[in-house]
């Protein structure tokens, strides 16, 4: 076996793998397939998470993971395929983000890894043992590499900016005091007879 041969073989293994376990994940919110949820409680679970509106934010997240994730296996549009999973990961990412890195904690590693590897997919291409191979290169060409990954970077930058401002100023509000201390004190020198309560 070549070192051509071997370096074709291991990007199809880091294709499939990469890509089913993206896809499935995808599938889940979108469908509910493999013990998922689906879109409805997926974009419940967005709202919460401050991804907002909930039901567009998971229907993306699904799609971007269930279709760049089956393009990545099928090694087709790999530029795309690759940046579209990484930006979906990246949101993934900044949710976890507060517990650390380590799944176990329920940190981000996880989405961290799927991510660097469509990434690097996208870098890479997907070689010889591909859809893209197989049509002559015409959804992979290198000028391809740079534009999906600077958009995705773009709109992904965008969109979890947003959901942080977005939890600022939610965890902002939750730290206002719900009433006025100086106002309840004047409540409670008013006498009974001018006191709403007192008619």
């Amino acid at each position: 076996m070549t070192c051509a041969d071997r370096r074709d073989l291991g990007l199809l293994l880091l294709r499939l793998s990469t890509g089913g376990v993206l896809a499935a994940h995808g599938t889940q919110k979108l469908l509910g397939w493999f013990g998922g949820h689906g879109i409805e409680s997926t974009g419940r679970f967005m709202e919460s998470v401050g991804y907002r509106p909930g039901r567009a934010a998971a229907t993306a997240a699904g799609l971007a993971e269930a279709g760049g994730g089956t393009l990545l296996a099928l090694g087709l549009a790999t530029p795309a395929a690759g940046a579209a999973a990484a930006g979906a990961m990246t949101g993934a990412a900044a949710v976890h983000a507060p517990q650390g890195f380590f799944v176990h904690d329920g940190g981000y590693e996880f989405a961290a890894v799927l991510g660097l590897a469509a990434t690097g997919l996208a870098v890479a291409g997907p070689g010889r043992l591909s859809l893209d191979h197989a049509l002559g290169h015409a959804l992979n060409r290198g000028w391809m590499v740079p534009v999906a990954l600077g958009a995705t970077a773009a709109v992904t930058s965008v969109v979890v900016g947003l959901r942080a401002r977005r939890l600022r100023r939610e965890a902002t509000g939750e730290q206002e005091a719900l009433f006025d201390v100086d106002e309840i004190d004047d409540l409670a020198d008013i006498p009974e007879e001018e006191s709403p309560s007192g008619r």
